[in-house]
């Protein structure tokens, strides 16, 4: 028997202009891996899914408890309120009085909003190398190492702040570094882990953690400050330091890069996922030219700037606004300020599953299920902020309209958030690291913005001026995204083509099935791509 090779295409392609996408195929085959098959206990997807949600809530607790503990750590004299604004009353609409509070360290509001977005400075320079690192090298240590950096260097928080405030900014320029690589590396540990129809709804999960953990961290750290524990605001870097150790090592014994390196996944579950997303060979060249002429990338890359822009304005500024325009304590601003983020969480992990179930059943193909995710996820917050800056003095409701503004902008997540694994899931590392690193330009930017037009105005009508520029952009983001956004794996992402021996008869030797006289071997669903 002699062979011959013959060398095609893996996949028909159509080009559509967009940078080039492949032709949507389904077949019974793909039908059939649809269904997830039984396994004995939990799936392994969802104990790496529930970790991950874990290690978000650590990485986002970390960010953001020093917003907190700032107000308790700093001292604050009449000089420093006696511009403060009396347009709405205080509590039991008494006038606002004046304030003094003995804190640790007498550091000016300026220096305090450079210690404060240090963290950024760090955040940014690891994106890009974070993701291509763990699609080459493997994620599983990168995000581990990456949590425990930060943890670690949490817990030095109150020994630099008492050393100088350079040793302290310095901290925090580290954590930056370590939790740069987070999001990059999980993304690419979803680009083997995640089966096709089950995208959504994973990746919702586990990146709600960043909500969860600004749930948690907002009033535990305001408690924490008015406890005599550890000496007050210090418990802060200590309590939530020590947890994200003990995660690690969890995380570390209880996850694998890849399904086939799982040394107790089911045989059963391994196979459905490498037959939904197939296999990525290590070390494969990054086909950046291909990354950076594609429009549906592009797509995705001003809908993270665009998002983040109202996201981080929020995160930042929303303390801010509530103590020095609605006048609540620590205790409060704390509760009040984690409710939004506990809605987003809600809203994320639901849309997650309705967004799957209609790409499964077919009501929605992805581009427009993630075109529709998205842009409820902007209009919808960019309307609601506008709202809460002419609700005045009415606390209810400025509370009630961020509380919308940012709870439904979790719907965010099941759109372009995903839509890095649809287009090009064996490089999904490397493009969330692109586009995050990117889109946290707005933690700079926003905080200095609205903190200029808000400087010495504490007023309604300043902060409708934030409001407004943030909605400006979520409907900037909204309509390029409607644009140029694709559910499908583009040309880039794709292996041009695969070797195969046949027979002088035209039969498979591996007796694979045969269509007109050619050797077709069912392929797995991240190369036919869903509707």
């Amino acid at each position: 028997m002699s062979l011959q090779e013959e060398k095609r295409p893996l996949l028909p392609t159509a080009d559509t202009g967009d940078g080039g996408s492949l032709t949507n195929l389904h077949s019974e085959q793909e039908g059939a891996q649809r269904k997830a098959p039984k396994v004995p206990g939990i799936p392994k997807r969802y104990i790496l899914t529930f970790l991950g949600f874990l290690g978000f809530v650590n990485v986002y607790a970390l960010r953001v408890n020093l917003s907190v503990a700032l107000v308790e750590m700093v001292t604050l004299n009449e000089t420093k309120v006696e511009n403060a604004t009396s347009e709405c009353p205080g509590p039991n609409n008494t006038d606002v009085p004046d304030v003094y509070r003995k804190g640790e360290f007498d550091w000016s509001p300026s220096l305090q909003g450079i210690i404060l977005g240090s963290f950024f400075y760090g955040y940014v320079t690891t994106q890009i190398p974070g993701g291509w690192i763990a699609e080459n090298f493997g994620g599983k240590k990168l995000f581990g190492f990456g949590v425990l950096c930060t943890s670690a260097l949490t817990l030095l928080t109150p020994v630099a702040a008492r050393l100088h405030v350079g040793v302290l900014i310095l901290i925090r320029i580290l954590e930056g570094i370590g939790e740069g690589v987070t999001f990059p590396a999980m993304h690419a540990m979803f680009g083997k882990w995640a089966p096709v129809w089950e995208r959504s709804r994973l990746v919702s999960i586990t990146y709600a953690g960043a909500q969860m953990g600004t749930v948690v961290s907002l009033p535990i750290s305001g408690i924490l400050c008015d406890s005599h524990i550890f000496g007050g605001w210090p418990a802060v870097f200590y309590i939530f330091g020590a947890v994200g150790c003990l995660w690690f090592v969890v995380w570390m014994f209880m996850v694998a890069d890849t399904p086939a390196k799982h040394s107790t996944i089911s045989t059963e579950e391994r196979d459905f996922i490498e037959q939904s997303i197939g296999s990525k060979p290590q070390r494969e060249r990054t086909p950046w030219l291909g990354i950076f002429t594609s429009m549906p990338f592009w797509a995705i890359f001003i809908a993270h700037f665009c998002n983040n822009w109202g996201f981080y304005t929020l995160l930042t500024c929303l303390p801010t606004y509530l103590s020095e325009v609605l006048h609540f304590n620590i205790k409060e601003n704390g509760l009040l300020s984690a409710l939004p983020y506990f809605c987003c969480w809600v809203t994320m992990n639901v849309t997650g599953f309705v967004v799957d179930y209609l790409r499964e059943h077919r009501y929605l193909s992805t581009v427009h299920a993630r075109k529709l995710a998205t842009s409820l996820g902007f209009l919808f917050p960019g309307g609601f902020l506008v709202a809460a800056g002419y609700s005045g003095c009415n606390a209810t409701l400025d509370v009630a309209f961020l509380t919308l503004a940012l709870g439904l902008s979790g719907i965010y997540m099941s759109g372009f958030i995903v839509n890095h694994l649809d287009i090009a899931p064996k490089f999904s590392g490397t493009l969330m690291g692109l586009t995050n690193c990117f889109g946290t330009l707005p933690g700079f930017l926003g905080p200095i913005l609205a903190g200029y037009l808000t400087d010495k105005q504490q007023t309604s009508a300043q902060w409708q001026k934030v409001f407004y520029i943030s909605c400006g952009i979520y409907v900037f983001g909204t309509v390029f995204y409607l644009a140029f956004a694709s559910g499908d794996i583009q040309k880039w992402a794709q292996p041009k083509s695969v070797t195969i021996e046949v027979n002088n008869d035209g039969s498979d030797v591996n007796n694979k099935s045969i269509q007109n006289g050619r050797s077709v071997t069912p392929l797995p669903e991240i190369l036919t791509g869903p509707d």
